[in-house]
């Protein structure tokens, strides 16, 4: 215990500048190329529907189970108020988590906390796998938490620095892309159910309103993020 508690407390060295770039790089391409995407997306949603919940319950409403589905969609059941503040920012709360959770996990790495960023992420998965109710979502759980743990556990401090970096990346590039594609079934006229629907109905602003609010967020996030991320001597 002693050992794991120095690893959690301990500052990674950060990549080089060609190795942060090349990790960027990566992630643009899992983010763009339609094969990887279509698998990693599923942990944009895990994000997407964890940011659902811990909002919901933070803001007092019931929360009743999380499913995930192999088409990378997602729900959350809770329970309270039909509107209200507590409907409302459970509902921004999707769109807007995986950029803060890429936002915050390129502070960390600022900070050289990189075990701890591990530990803190396979932390809130075990919280999540807890609410999760059907049998692809326990799979998708599973399968992400045991692959963050081998990082955590097993990898060298190259590899986890090199990881964490990927991810983070991806996590902020990634929770782009999910507020176009919303846009465009919207424009194609396929989606009409989902967060930003949802809200349009009970706060009475318009859904492409509320899609634009998530784009710009979202940008403004990986703005931070790539500030954090790059080194000082690239600017």
């Amino acid at each position: 215990m002693s050992d794991l508690w120095a690893a959690i407390g301990a500052t990674n060295h950060p990549l080089d500048e060609i190795a942060v770039i090349a990790t960027g790089i990566a992630a643009i391409a899992v983010v763009l190329v339609r094969v990887t995407w279509r698998w990693a997306r599923n942990v944009i949603t895990i994000a997407h529907e964890g940011g659902h919940a811990f909002v919901a319950v933070i803001t007092g409403r019931s929360l009743h189970g999380i499913r995930l589905h192999a088409d990378t969609s997602g729900l959350t059941y809770t329970r309270g108020s039909r509107g209200g503040p507590s409907a409302i920012l459970t509902l921004i709360a999707g769109y807007l988590t995986p950029a803060v959770i890429g936002l915050l996990a390129a502070w960390m790495l600022w900070l050289g906390k990189v075990v701890l960023l591990l530990w803190i992420m396979l932390i809130l998965l075990a919280a999540m796998a807890i609410f999760i109710r059907n049998l692809y979502g326990a799979f998708a759980i599973i399968v992400v938490g045991f692959a963050v743990f081998a990082i955590a556990w097993w990898a060298s401090e190259d590899v986890q620095t090199t990881v964490a970096y990927a991810g983070a990346w991806f996590m902020l590039l990634g929770a782009v892309r999910p507020v176009w594609e919303v846009w465009l079934q919207r424009s194609r006229g396929q989606q009409r159910s989902s967060d930003p629907d949802q809200l349009a109905e009970i706060t009475h602003i318009p859904g492409a309103v509320w899609l634009l609010f998530f784009a710009l967020f979202n940008v403004a996030v990986l703005a931070l993020g790539f500030r954090l991320m790059i080194p000082d001597g690239l600017w």
